[in-house]
């Protein structure tokens, strides 16, 4: 009975409810990244703004991933103390790549995928630092990510090509219906 007990237990830890419930700041770090990379591929314009409020949520969530984990006053401070130095480093980085010279060389989408691939090195480095391989998940999908859009950006005219393409075939299949090509012939 008690095995039983333990197995549906551990079925509902891996429901997808609670994995989201669980897991809800690392999602949250991923849908806003990825949200600042489409804005700003659509939109065309810097956000600037977007990316310099994101850093320190980002180190916020990684302050707060871990401090359950560190005991004591001083080692709280601690985590904040590297924290916040580790994530002002970031910010400075960024800023760095949104300096106007640099701007007037890269158009939007050049310095939003720059931008994602500061913040994904400094969350994989942020989860190096707290021990959190969650953290450190969510810096390799954002720089996967980072190639992953820039193709998608470039190819985006032959997959819409693609599926146009496959929507005329089924449309075809559908409106020749079971038959085929003997319902279209007359008898003789």
């Amino acid at each position: 009975m008690a095995d039983y007990e333990t197995d549906s237990k551990t079925a509902t830890n891996w429901s997808l409810r609670a994995i989201i419930l669980r897991e809800w700041p690392y999602f949250a770090m991923l849908i806003l990244t990825l949200f600042g990379v489409a804005y700003t591929s659509v939109a065309r314009q810097s956000m600037t703004t977007y990316w310099v409020i994101l850093v320190p949520c980002f180190g916020a969530i990684c302050v707060a991933s871990h401090w359950a984990e560190v005991e004591g006053r001083d080692e709280h401070w601690r985590l904040i103390r590297t924290q916040v130095l580790h994530w002002a480093a970031v910010l400075m980085a960024m800023e760095l790549v949104f300096i106007a010279d640099v701007r007037q060389i890269m158009n939007s989408d050049a310095s939003a995928l720059m931008a994602l691939t500061v913040l994904a090195l400094g969350t994989f480095t942020a989860g190096v630092h707290v021990g959190s391989w969650r953290i450190c998940l969510v810096g390799i999908i954002l720089g996967l990510g980072v190639p992953a859009i820039a193709w998608l950006e470039e190819a985006t005219l032959l997959l819409l090509l693609g599926a146009v393409v496959l929507v005329a075939i089924g449309a075809i299949f559908l409106l020749r219906g079971p038959g085929g090509a003997d319902r279209d012939a007359t008898p003789a």
